[in-house]
């Protein structure tokens, strides 16, 4: 509920509005009152603005006052702004009343009439003229009214039932104005939340960085005010990313007016000490001790408690500014010298600290200083280390900033640049730094990090991989780097090279990749070694791979670094190892949302969304998958939705929508227009589970083998694998015997099962498919009781569902009905419509009733779904403990099920499950 007029300081109001809204509607039938309270600059005006717009769209005559407008020293001064719009209804008041409101107001000279005649005049002119028409006063700034004006107020208030006269006024929050005393219905006007705050920034600034948005939320702390006046402060290249932003954020004027006369009362060992808490950053009163040298440093700071500039705990030991914009004023009111002077102070106290050291050296300098720039290189390494890449960003920025050689600023302004575009999700600083690094330095083709940056500027612009590609190959041709392993420029570019060729979807491209991957001395870094040879191909993979994958899973806790993080869950996608990646991925997924590693945090959210769609998570996949998409809209990076288009396609057609067609096209056109037709194939995967679940084995086949034609496994097409299981079925179904019988076999030769359960489920039930007779039902056995195999509960119940039809048309229909109802239970849990109408047709056909009987044939009760899963399990002897492992309940919970199944089957024990199922 926005108000048109006024759209960006009312985002994130919707509750203020809707109770506004109330308030507006009783005013006008019965009269109403009502007082908004907060900090400054939390947007009471702009309410107070949008009710009064509202109020005359709905025919209401709005009266108002503000401190802008009247005289707070003269009494009855705000009472004579708010009624002059009714003077010409003075006169229809009685003498007495007449004579009373013009000697108050100052329109007659003479004395002034008691107070009550006043009052009882006030209230008879608006009674008798919402009569006429509603009112609405609104009054802002009542700290500022004259106490008389107030007390009318007040006494109005109280009194406005029935007289269709609404009267609303803010103060702020503390303020011990006459309507908080009253009791009279308050709104506490508070702080928006960070969402609200962000959309608020962005539609304001559309232009601005991502990380640069991250720190100004932090910075404003919900205040709208600091939201909208601190963008304005900061120049071009700080609002893209480009420019580092200062400790303390410059304020406009104003919003300096607020505070800085506040500031300018303040003693000069007051501001000192303010200045130096401002620079240090966390508020740590032992720093300002240290710094500061002096023993009354509690005796300086106490005038700035005084004014409510800060809190100080003593506690803690923390010194708190108690709004966001004091800071800012704080530093504004300095000079360059002195603020130099307090960087080099506070350098001096970090000695043990080389990060914090480095930064304020480079505060502290005004010219370039190659031993700063070092160091502050150093710190982004050792930023980018803990996962910290906006960190990372901005001190190479700075770094490049106070760097005297060219070629030195050159390598870290590419270095920024690819931290930009690869992690931090920053294309547009990404794009900025890339032009000033052609400006100042040597061809793009030197730098294999602004090689790799402008690689995916490209894809992610008008660009297309073929581009990306031939830049990398060239770069990474040229550059004289003597194939140095340990060159971080050289491999990074390698490990994006791998990515293009991947999305390329080209067998060619793939040989210089690994050329200079084998050229490395003395030898390829592990998990550039690892990824190059699972992820482009991973039937092609050993379980060797799997086991050394495996291992660096296990210690993926032990890095930091956001790049190495998404290349190892990109490595696990098609071994099905996603699933001990989650924690690192969230890590990934809450840094995107603070507005930290946002490149990086679409990839973990890719993956995720996989691994819930694999494990039957879809819920929660849809919600990653909508989440990825605006990510990704917001931040620039139209290329990698098509991620998420993947997952959108993949859940319509397993639920059977027919968004599925919609969702694969939308892949196409994103993939296809950049010639990443690698990644376009992908979405024959969609189509061909959309065609198996409607029965359309035709085009089913015809999708499933575009990824991979019979017979193979396509070289470098690891999402073959995905729909190899599709291909066999419906090769089955289409008469193509010999097809499917040449899929089945080049999956097993490949080793398909030693990669991952996942994969011996889908091996085993395509070599069920071709086999005959009893060999076939021995398959399909090993299939869904292998280890694992329930873990994929849409798979494991596709493979039941085969399973039981092969029981029905051998005539075993007692154990094809229990195949079939668990497939059917699995199917229903999941959503998975048009495979659970197949499996309630199989039903159908082996003489089962849906409705579940007892033993003796007289209904009892129908179970539920999960019921029913739980009692087939039970009856194939699993445990209760086992039960629960794979529906992810209790053992507790699991028992107290079968308690309530057992009267409903008519049945006493585990052992007359089997039989009870069966009839």
């Amino acid at each position: 509920m926005e108000d048109p007029t006024f759209p960006l300081p009312l985002v994130g109001r919707h509750e203020e509005l809707r109770r506004l809204d109330i308030f507006l509607q009783r005013a006008q039938e019965v009269g109403d009152s009502l007082f908004l309270y907060g900090e400054p600059g939390v947007g009471k005006t702009r309410l107070l603005e949008a009710t009064a717009e509202r109020a005359r769209t709905r025919g209401v005559r709005v009266l108002r006052a503000t401190s802008t407008q009247y005289r707070a020293d003269v009494s009855y001064g705000m009472l004579a702004e708010l009624l002059h719009p009714l003077a010409p209804q003075f006169a229809e008041l009685d003498d007495v009343l007449h004579d009373a409101l013009l000697a108050a107001l100052g329109k007659r000279t003479g004395p002034v009439p008691p107070r009550l005649v006043i009052l009882n005049a006030c209230l008879t002119l608006l009674r008798r003229q919402s009569e006429r028409e509603p009112l609405l006063l609104v009054v802002d700034d009542m700290p500022w009214t004259d106490d008389p004006s107030a007390v009318a107020l007040g006494f109005v208030a109280r009194r406005l039932a029935g007289s269709r006269v609404g009267l609303i006024t803010a103060s702020r929050t503390g303020e011990r104005d006459h309507f908080e005393r009253s009791g009279l219905p308050g709104l506490h006007i508070k702080p928006i939340d960070e969402r609200a705050s962000a959309e608020l920034l962005h539609a304001a600034f559309p232009d601005i960085a991502p990380s640069v948005r991250h720190r100004l939320v932090a910075e404003a702390r919900g205040n709208p005010l600091a939201l909208l006046e601190l963008p304005v402060a900061l120049d071009p290249d700080q609002l893209t990313g480009v420019g580092v932003l200062p400790d303390a954020l410059p304020l406009t004027r104003h919003v300096e007016s607020v505070f800085a006369a506040r500031i300018a009362l303040l003693p000069a060992e007051t501001r000192e000490a303010l200045l130096i808490l401002t620079e240090e950053g966390t508020g740590d009163l032992r720093v300002l001790q240290r710094a500061a040298g002096a023993e009354r440093v509690l005796d300086h700071l106490a005038p700035a408690e005084s004014a409510k500039l800060i809190k100080v705990d003593l506690a803690s030991r923390q010194v708190e500014f108690r709004h966001p914009l004091v800071r800012s004023a704080v530093v504004e009111s300095a000079g360059d010298a002195e603020l130099r002077r307090t960087h080099r102070l506070l350098a001096d106290q970090f000695t043990d600290d080389p990060e914090r050291r480095a930064w304020h050296l480079a505060e502290a300098t005004s010219v370039a200083d190659e031993s700063v720039a070092a160091l502050l290189e150093e710190a982004a390494r050792s930023k980018l280390h803990r996962g910290d890449a906006n960190g990372a960003l901005a001190a190479l920025v700075r770094a490049a900033q106070v760097t005297a050689r060219a070629d030195n600023r050159c390598r870290r302004l590419a270095e920024a640049s690819y931290l930009a575009a690869h992690i931090t999700g920053d294309l547009g600083t990404a794009t900025r730094l890339l032009s000033e690094l052609r400006a100042i330095g040597p061809r793009l083709g030197g730098s294999l990090y602004a090689a790799a940056a402008a690689a995916y500027v490209l894809i992610n612009g008008d660009g297309d991989v073929e581009a990306a590609h031939e830049l990398l190959v060239e770069a990474i041709e040229q550059d004289h780097h003597g194939y140095q392993a340990d060159r971080a420029d050289l491999v990074e570019a390698l490990h994006t090279l791998l990515m293009i060729c991947w999305f390329a979807g080209r067998e060619d491209y793939w040989q210089p990749l690994y050329a200079a991957i084998d050229r490395l001395r003395p030898r390829p870094p592990e998990l550039l070694q690892l990824v190059s040879g699972i992820l482009p191909d991973t039937a092609r993979a050993s379980s060797a791979d799997r086991r050394r994958l495996t291992e660096l899973i296990d210690r993926q806790s032990e890095w930091s670094a956001p790049q190495d993080l998404v290349r190892v869950h990109a490595a696990a996608i098609y071994l099905d190892l996603l699933g001990g990646c989650r924690t690192q991925a969230w890590r990934l997924v809450e840094s995107a949302r603070a507005g930290g590693a946002v490149r990086s945090g679409l990839s973990a959210l890719l993956h995720l969304g996989l691994d819930d769609f694999a494990v039957g998570r879809w819920e929660d996949a849809e919600q990653l998958a909508d989440e990825g998409l605006t990510l990704a809209a917001d931040n620039g990076y139209t290329f990698a939705s098509w991620f998420f288009h993947l997952h959108k396609a993949l859940l319509a057609a397993v639920r059977g929508d027919t968004d599925a067609d919609r969702w694969a096209d939308e892949l196409v056109r994103i993939t296809s227009s950049r010639k990443a037709h690698g990644a376009a194939r992908t979405a024959y995967h969609p189509r061909a589970l959309a065609a198996s679940g409607r029965g359309d084995w035709e085009a089913a086949y015809q999708h499933a083998s575009r990824l991979s034609p019979a017979g193979q496994l396509a070289p470098f097409t690891s999402h073959a694998l995905w729909v190899a299981l599709d291909l066999v079925e419906a090769a089955v179904r289409t008469g193509r015997t010999a097809e499917a019988e040449a899929h089945a076999r080049a999956m097993r030769e490949a080793g398909l099962p030693d990669l991952s359960p996942r994969l011996t489920l889908f091996t085993l039930a395509a070599e069920a498919l071709v086999s005959p007779g009893e060999e076939a039902l021995l398959l399909f056995n090993r299939a869904v009781t292998a280890p694992g195999a329930h873990h994929w509960p849409f798979d494991h119940a596709r493979v039941l569902l085969l399973y039981g039809e092969r029981l029905r048309r051998v005539g075993d229909l007692a154990e094809a009905r229990a195949r079939l109802s668990t497939a059917l239970t699995i199917f229903q849990r999941l959503g998975a419509t048009p495979w659970a109408n197949r499996a309630s047709a199989e039903l159908r056909a082996t003489g089962r009733s849906l409705a579940l009987q007892t033993a003796e044939g007289a209904r009892t009760g129908n179970l539920t779904a999960q019921e029913v899963e739980i009692a087939m399990l039970a009856a194939e002897g699993l445990t209760n403990k086992q039960i629960g492992e794979r529906l992810f309940l209790s053992h507790r919970t699991v028992g107290t099920h079968l308690y309530r199944i057992f009267p409903k089957l008519g049945i006493t024990s585990r052992a007359a499950l089997r039989d009870a199922l069966s009839q």
